[in-house]
């Protein structure tokens, strides 16, 4: 797989991972082995010691000696060394010193409860996850792992897990006491630890806070819900099936309010797992208990809460002997410990330890987990190698220059990506946001004209755009809509009244469906993604859905192309007879057909016709195929689910990510080396397997869950006994498992622009100076793009793509000839500059790696729209997972991990069976409910509320009409315009910002060996240092404050000119609405002239606060 050239004696065969397929028998280029156990010695490790990592072993050398994993009852094993880590003595005691020093420490200091977590005595300068309930005041060896990840702050750019909003309370509920703890070390037997039931009653409302406006709650509430991947309008498909016998369209909306309640104390706090009392608190009457739990059941199961590496509770009781049940423990193996199969194995772990009651209670031992992996690694696809030379890394202290092999991106942490709850929220590992600023260098070496680069973007884009009105129209799964006003405030229905979904369905009522496209991001204010993005590419192309209903002639005119003479404002280009052509057309042939057409419109010339190649060698490399083998359909059939935010990379290795769900926060058991020849499964799900292995290892299974890549199943490397369904092979078969390579160049100095993070070079024809398209499909993604890793890996580290065509050349290629164009190509480049050989060359070959075969998958020609859902269908006792098991996101790392916790969901309903719905689910209204408050201060169902008359009944009707009248306010102007927040500007803290490194370091000169500056004395430092700048250092800082005061100033006017409009609209459409709807008798008139801005800010809902 890979070819890895540096400066030492080639590599011995025998060393751990390095297997036949992972070298070249070129001699003229010398080689390095991977990790094995002698590294050390190549890293000076006692020189450079990295001490955040000897208890987390993101980097620990694999050695042969020993137990692979760390099972319940054994100590440590070879890969763990003892003792905690240990960091800087600065402790951050506020979350405006962490916000200050770019780190997580106010994130992780941040709980639910206000009962203190757990401190340890050798503190990190992250704190440890929160508690529950008071502990003992030793740190758990979950704990410790966790806390040696929390590294101090980069001194590159970076960017580190943001802080949660600092102007919010520490807690975020009220005190929940006697509420399940975590776990606090390893299980100190082969039988998990007891952790006892809570015993406190859940109470209505206690996890609303009551210091939060209604609206600011249920905005909250709708922004959980959409970083979770659900829509906080609509049930999701899946819930759905599961109630629709069981509430009313009107409870709909009830469920709603609890399921996002339930999600925004997830995300607000991942590092705390939630429990069924907080989630009972989320309901606003105790009748809806039974709701809340099957929302948390339903939340908890899929994996849209406690997942990752978050310590959750153990309910496993104790067995009597008279009701202990013989037999052997059931076993769950997971075949494979990629990102799927590791994320696959954690929540299974997790579900058995929060469900653990289940089997114990029934004189079961819970079933125990095991993950087999064939490789001497973790992580599958995602692969950071380690460079040879770690010596003046620019890096956080902790962490190694690697490169990465396989999947290098964060495709956007917004709008519910499962790695910003791991990466940010857990394991705070530092990232670097990439910047679009990619240039473009021709095939000779010149910069490509931006406006030139701009014109043949969009002409692009309206080609695929074009193309893409021939693609699969997907049918959305049923589901149904709560009410959208209700939920947008916050509010429960009045009445809920009425027949089951179900019910309403059968005899054909009408009821509101949303499709799973329903409910973007920008319904609360929050900024959407374009319709279409592609995925993991350079850059992206918009699919707004315009370009077909306009003329190309005009498209290209607007573009700013000029029209040959004598053609007409209403000439286009026909692709209906290519798209018709074929059984199975293909996007690259249509596209190439609209390209032909287009030269009979405008003049394109052999530049022009390079940089649309660019762009289709930017396309192959999102789906690792060339675009001649692309589904004209179904290639983008993922389109609509990507994530938002910025790009970014992992610091010190994308690997960490695998490595911590692999360890935290317990070990999970991994046996390495054991490749998987064998799987004897059953198709009646209550009915064991075997898995057998290449050494003679056979491992009896209740359950299976195989992550081999598509590429692997492609190859028929696994032998499925029985075989495999024709409706499972099929899918096989026809999706398409693409290759993507890299060639990573090491430098001793970079040669490059440093702060430019991408650059991209066009490529020639293979008939120079050609306009048929089809004479650049071979050669357009050879080094068609280089990453520049300075700030990822500490060195001066280019990597460069090859993709399509070019991918698979690279297999056949040998490393002298890549190394020799590569040079040569940026010797054009970067002339006059010398280019000098790298120091350190790895070149990936990931289609002869035995565990890949390949990159990741894509939606070939014959593909069918259900195909993503059979790949993940189970088969009995065989689960599936895997990037090519999730439809909607595939070819990414995330889809990887969704897909295993979708595996892990079925093969705990396999075990348990499906979720336990009371009848009634939501029981009637009774006349005395003591428990739960209503917004006049009575009881509901209460006399006083429901008599018509009493002041409670007109109470509560006056609040609804006032409500309505709001509504229709809101709904024709919007809400009222905010004021704007003072600037605060300081120009002594703006210099503090640009010279505190700086005066640190000086602080440090004068101090004895590895002692480390106070905070104090370098702010003391800095306070000397701006007294005697002079004027003119001084004057950029002040003359800064100057102009954020002046805008201030600018907004507060504008602010009071909007705030008087809206005020007066707002009185105009009041009096309409209550000429038009007058109040109902009876109702207090006493509100009738507010001012619509009393409403607007929720002064008059004092009473509904706690709705």
């Amino acid at each position: 797989m890979f070819s890895i050239q540096q400066g030492i004696a080639a590599s011995d065969g025998n060393t751990p991972g390095s297997h036949s397929y992972l070298f070249d028998d070129c001699e003229d280029l010398l080689n390095i082995r991977l990790a094995g156990e002698d590294t050390s010695a190549a890293f000076n490790t006692k020189d450079t010691p990295f001490a955040a990592f000897n208890q987390f072993r993101v980097y620990e050398p694999y050695t042969e000696s020993g137990p692979s994993s760390v099972h319940p009852g054994d100590s440590h094993d070879d890969y763990e060394r003892g003792g905690s880590h240990t960091s800087s003595k600065d402790e951050m005691n506020s979350l405006d010193s962490a916000a200050a020093t770019g780190s997580s420490a106010g994130r992780l200091k941040r709980k639910r409860n206000a009962i203190p977590s757990v401190q340890s005595t050798q503190a990190s300068s992250m704190s440890t996850a929160p508690t529950k309930h008071p502990v003992e005041t030793t740190t758990s060896a979950p704990l410790r792992r966790l806390a040696s990840l929390q590294l101090e702050s980069p001194k590159v750019q970076s960017r580190t897990p943001r802080t949660i909003r600092l102007e919010e309370p520490v807690s975020s509920t009220p005190e929940t006491p006697g509420s399940v703890g975590h776990r606090q070390n390893l299980f100190p037997s082969a039988y998990p630890q007891v952790v006892k039931k809570a015993t406190a009653e859940p109470r209505a409302r206690s996890s609303i806070p009551s210091s939060l406006r209604p609206e600011e709650f249920a905005r909250q509430c709708i922004v959980a819900a959409y970083s979770s991947r659900l829509n906080p309008f609509a049930l999701h498909h899946r819930e759905y099936t599961l109630l629709r016998e069981h509430i009313s369209h009107a409870q709909v909306t009830i469920y709603l309010n609890i399921r996002n309640a339930i999600l925004r104390l997830w995300t607000r706090n991942p590092l705390a797992y939630v429990t069924p009392v907080e989630a009972a608190g989320c309901a606003k009457e105790t009748r809806y208990f039974a709701l809340a739990q099957v929302a948390y059941g339903w939340l908890l199961r899929q994996g849209y809460i406690n997942f990752g590496c978050v310590e959750v509770p153990n309910t496993a009781g104790s067995i009597p002997r008279l009701k202990a049940k013989g037999g052997k423990r059931k076993t769950v193996v997971v075949i494979g410990a990629g990102m799927s199969g590791l994320g696959c194995a954690r929540h299974i772990e997790g579900l058995i330890a929060q469900f653990g009651h289940k089997w114990t209670d029934n004189g079961e031992r819970p079933p125990k987990v095991v993950v087999l992996e064939g490789r001497h690694r973790i992580g599958g696809r995602v692969y950071s190698h380690e460079l040879r030379e770690q010596a003046d890394a620019d890096l956080p202290p902790g962490l190694r220059s690697t490169a990465e092999m396989g999947a290098q991106i964060v495709t956007g942490f917004e709008h519910g990506n499962p790695m910003n709850i791991i990466i940010r929220g857990q394991l705070a590992l530092h990232y670097h946001a990439l910047r679009d600023n990619t240039i473009l260098y021709d095939h000779d070496g010149k910069i490509v004209d931006r406006d030139r680069d701009a014109m043949a973007e969009k002409l692009y884009n309206d080609i695929l755009e074009r193309a893409s009105v021939y693609r699969h129209k997907p049918v959305p799964p049923p589901t149904v809509e709560g009410d959208r006003t209700l939920v947008y405030w916050g509010r429960d229905p009045t009445s809920e009244n009425g027949v089951t979904i179900a019910n309403l369905e059968d005899s054909g009522a009408s009821v509101a469906v949303a499709s799973a496209k329903q409910g973007k991001a920008k319904d609360s204010g929050l900024g959407s993604g374009p319709a279409g993005v592609e995925k993991l590419a350079g850059r992206a192309y918009l699919l707004t859905g315009t370009s077909s209903n306009t003329s190309a002639s005009e498209s290209a005119k607007a573009m700013g192309w000029s029209l040959k003479p004598g053609i007409t404002a209403n000439r286009s280009v026909d692709l209906e007879p290519s798209a018709k052509a074929s059984c199975f057309p293909t996007l690259g042939q249509t596209m190439d057909v609209a390209i032909k057409q287009y030269q009979n419109l405008i003049h394109l010339t052999p530049s022009d016709m390079r940089l649309l190649n660019w762009h289709h060698a930017n396309l192959e490399y999102a789906n690792a195929v060339n675009v001649n083998q692309l589904s004209l359909g179904g290639w983008d059939q993922d389109i609509g689910n990507e994530f938002e935010g910025e790009h970014t990379e992992v610091i010190g290795g994308y690997q960490q990510v695998p490595r911590g769900l692999w360890q935290c926060p317990t070990v999970l058991d991994v046996r390495f080396d054991t490749k998987v020849a064998a799987i004897r499964y059953n198709r009646e799900s209550e009915a064991g397997g075997l898995v057998e292995c290449d050494d003679g290892q056979v491992f009896e299974a209740d359950s299976i869950v195989c992550t081999s890549s598509l590429g692997v199943l492609k190859a028929n490397s696994v032998t499925f006994d029985p075989p495999l369904p024709e409706w499972k092979q099929g899918a096989i078969d026809r999706l398409g498992f693409g290759l993507l390579n890299k060639v990573v160049l090491v430098y001793d100095k970079p040669f490059w622009e440093e702060d430019r993070d991408m650059f991209g070079l066009l490529n020639e024809a293979e008939v120079p100076d050609s306009i048929d398209p089809e004479h650049y499909c071979s050669r357009r993604g050879r080094f068609y793009m280089f990453w520049n890793c300075i700030k990822t890996s500490g060195k001066p580290v280019l990597i460069a793509l090859m993709a399509g065509n070019a991918a698979r050349a690279t297999e056949a290629s040998s490393n002298e000839e890549l190394i020799e164009e590569v040079t040569a190509r940026l010797s054009k480049v970067f002339a006059p500059a010398p280019v000098p050989r790298p120091s350190e060359a790895i070149i990936t070959r990931w289609k002869k790696d035995p565990f890949a075969r390949g990159s990741y998958s894509y939606v070939g020609p014959s593909s069918q729209p259900g195909d993503y859902d059979a790949m993940a269908r189970p088969i009995g006792n065989l689960f599936f997972a895997g990037e090519a098991t999730c439809g909607t996101h595939p070819a990414t790392v995330h889809g990887a991990y969704l897909s295993g916790l979708r595996a892990a969901s079925e093969v705990i309903e396999s075990m348990l069976g499906p979720i336990d719905i009371p009848t009634p689910l939501v029981p009637s209204r009774v006349k005395q409910d003591p428990g739960t408050p209503t917004i006049s201060g009575a009881k509901h169902g209460s006399d006083e509320t429901n008599k018509k008359g009493s002041p409670g009944f007109k109470k509560a009707q006056d609040e609804d009409y006032e409500f309505s009248v709001l509504c229709a306010i809101l709904h024709e102007i919007g809400e009222r315009p905010l004021k704007p927040a003072k600037a605060g500007v300081n120009p002594f803290i703006l210099f503090t910002k640009d010279h505190w490194e700086q005066c640190k370091a000086e602080c440090e000169k004068t101090r004895s060996e590895n002692s480390k500056a106070q905070k104090n004395e370098v702010r003391a430092a800095i306070g000397v240092m701006w007294r005697n700048a002079s004027d003119q250092v001084k004057r950029p800082y002040l003359e800064a404050a100057e102009n954020a005061r002046d805008n201030t100033a600018a907004s507060t006017e504008e602010f009071k000119l909007n705030v008087a409009k809206w005020d007066r609209e707002a009185v105009r459409i009041r009096k309409e609405y209550i000429t038009k709807n007058p109040r109902p008798t009876g109702a207090n008139n006493g509100s009738a002239s507010a001012p619509a801005s009393e409403h607007a800010s929720g002064r008059r809902y004092s009473g509904r606060r706690q709705s």
